[in-house]
């Protein structure tokens, strides 16, 4: 049994993390406008990194923003009105109030037995997911931790920022893919002798997208930290989401692969995750915890929370659609 929540996140350690997570995440995307300017410079010469940079932002600004119900329909969810789901609006909208976001982000069942929840959009107009299984696993108080932490992505920006990102890493794949396009036509000027590749180039143009997706992987790390420190913050409770990704991390099936079939799984090297290890998320959250009173210890949350009536609940396991998305 988790204590009750009596834990406060003092300002000194959220400014120590927070700076530490800034800094971690400019230089990331300073590294990937970087190799974005090395890929332009290998193609057109030093102007053309310059003119790399500039097309990669003006790409980013001038792609259509998708409205959170376009994206949650592409999953097959459905809204959770407040009448169905009391327990769950209530506590989002303190969340979001505490969080000073203009609005409440809507909520929306998706029906798989997958335990995960996702936020998308802005802090003007967004939507926060959550699956049929992670309702039917996590107590009320767990689920506080994990939508404080999709809370504390629309509050900071996170989309936005990993839409920057991945906006650049597609442009520096089609330039890669257009740099070698021009190699293999110009391949009978090589073998003939009429023409020399400059092979530093080469490769900075064939590995190029790898080490952007590495850190735009590293990136997407960096803002997982950062949300877990900040839904500490709203909730006062990390060992609500502490107890939360413990029980995900259990229910997904490592677990049991690793008693039942110890090394049958093949090693994730760090820097393919897109998140950062479930144990050191755990430890930076038991971290924080520091005797004091929570702002959650004058909520009345249940040891569960209450589900619409008529929701069936969800198995087997996720389907390919022509979307490509499982739900």
């Amino acid at each position: 049994m988790l204590p009750p929540p009596v834990v406060r996140v003092s300002a000194e350690v959220r400014r120590r993390h927070k700076l530490r997570n800034l800094v971690h995440s400019l230089l990331l995307l300073l590294g990937m406008a970087f190799v974005l300017a090395v890929t332009g410079r290998a193609l057109w010469g030093p102007e053309g990194a310059w003119w790399t940079v500039a097309g990669g932002l003006l790409a980013f600004l001038l792609s259509p923003t998708v409205p959170p119900e376009w994206v949650m329909r592409m999953y097959g969810a459905r809204p959770l009105r407040p009448a169905e789901a009391p327990e769950l609006h209530a506590v989002v909208a303190e969340l979001a109030r505490r969080a000073e976001l203009p609005r409440p982000p809507a909520l929306w069942w998706v029906p798989s037995p997958i335990l995960n929840a996702f936020a998308v959009g802005t802090p003007e107009r967004a939507a926060v997911a959550v699956t049929d299984g992670i309702l039917r696993t996590l107590t009320l108080r767990e689920l506080t931790g994990v939508l404080a932490h999709e809370v504390s992505h629309i509050r900071n920006r996170d989309l936005w920022l990993m839409q920057l990102a991945d906006a650049m890493s597609r442009f520096v794949s089609l330039l890669s893919w257009f740099g070698q396009l021009l190699l293999l036509v110009n391949l009978p000027l090589h073998l003939t002798g009429r023409a020399v590749y400059p092979w530093v180039e080469v490769l900075v143009m064939v590995f190029a997208p790898t080490l952007m997706a590495l850190l735009q992987l590293a990136l997407s790390r960096a803002r997982e930290f950062d949300a877990d420190l900040d839904a500490a913050g709203l909730t006062g409770d990390p060992l609500a989401l502490a107890a939360a990704l413990e029980k995900l991390e259990r229910h997904q099936g490592r677990f049991w692969e690793e008693i039942l079939f110890p090394g049958r799984r093949i090693p994730e090297p760090s820097l393919l995750r897109t998140h950062p290890p479930t144990e050191e998320r755990i430890r930076r959250l038991l971290d924080l915890a520091r005797a004091g009173p929570s702002p959650l210890s004058g909520w009345d949350l249940p040891e569960r929370p209450r589900l619409p009536d008529g929701l069936p609940p969800v198995f087997g396991p996720p389907r390919f659609r022509r979307y490509g998305f499982w739900y």
